[in-house]
Order: C-alpha cells, then structure tokens, then sequence
C-alpha cells in the first residue's frame, strides 16, 4: 500500500508503518536505546574476555546492566548467531566468531533491526512529494553516514581502545563532542 500525508505542505508515500502516524514532518534525534547500548556493551566484554565463557550475571555486573534485560539480548544476539551460550558449572557466553569480524552495526541490527528505517520502513521504499521530494536522499544519506561509522567500528577495536582512522578522524572536530540544540529561525 502507498500512503500520501495530509500535511499542508508536501507528503510522501510508501508502505504505511503499523501504528504510523503518516510522514515524518520533522527529524528526531537519533537515539542510541538502551537495549543497543548494552548489546554493545556486553558483546565488547565478552571480546575482551580472558577465559571465556563468560556468566551473563557476570556481564550484567560489570557494565550495571539489569540482569533479565540482558539475558534477552544475549538471547537475540545468539540468534544472529554472533554469541554463543555454554550450559553448565563452567557455562556461559562468548562470541560466535572473532571479536574483530563482527561490527557495532551487527550488534545493533540483531537488537533492534536496520541501521535507518524511517517508522520501519527502508528510507529507499519511501517516495516524497512536494517539497519533500528530496528528503528520501536525506534518509538514505543519514543510513550511509551510519554505517561509515557502525559497519567499520568492531567489537575488538572497542575493547582494545582503538578505533579505526576515518573514524577516529570525526572525533579531532570539537563539534562532535557538543550536543546541539535546534536551530533558532533567523530573522530579518
């Protein structure tokens, strides 16, 4: 199905999102959700682990993550087949395969799905009118921008504290380090 907003100034149409409201008419933030940040979190403590497996109360204490919560996520990332689980005395997690082949973006699409989808829908399944008939590209250059960073970034980067140039190139702008607030219209 194609959907078209009754907004006063352009719509879009593509596959209607459950529960959408129709179009985005403005950008939110991008949100790092806790489940991600602790996916992330926990899978970099298991490449850095010393004597795998590792306890998922373990990992839970370590990085203060609720203990049930990550148990699901562990259970969604051994799914994805990125972690695997040992039962037993000497049971426990550890990854699938090596730290260095699996990246952020891996952790997070096994988590919470795609990089970049505008209310679940791929950004390039989205059509624009009016004047939003650019925004599409918008979309499909902000999941472009994300996984320059996500896809290059692994897990064995994180743990040994290095991350590779390019990416470590963003953070030399003091900008990056500065949360941005809306800009202000500009008048006259």
């Amino acid at each position: 199905t194609r959907f078209k907003s009754n907004a006063p100034s352009g719509g879009c149409r593509g596959p209607r999102p459950p529960a959408s409201g129709g179009c985005a008419s403005s950008v939110r933030a991008v949100r790092i959700t806790a489940r991600v940040d602790y996916g992330v979190r926990a899978a970099i403590e298991l490449a850095a682990a010393e004597r795998p497996p590792v306890k998922g109360e373990t990992l839970a204490a370590r990085q203060h993550i609720p203990g049930k919560y990550l148990e699901n996520i562990l259970a969604d990332l051994r799914r994805a087949g990125l972690v695997a689980s040992q039962r037993g005395a000497d049971g426990g997690y550890r990854l699938a395969r090596d730290a260095a082949t699996i990246s952020v973006a891996d952790i997070i699409r096994a988590v919470e799905g795609p990089l970049a989808d505008v209310h679940g829908t791929p950004p390039e399944e989205l059509e624009y009118e009016g004047p939003a008939a650019s925004l599409q590209k918008v979309w499909v250059a902000t999941r472009a921008a994300l996984r320059s960073v996500l896809e290059e970034v692994t897990l064995a980067d994180v743990a040994a504290g290095r991350l590779p140039a390019p990416v470590d190139d963003l953070l030399d702008d003091p900008t990056a380090w500065a949360r941005r607030a809306p800009r202000a219209s500009r008048l006259g």
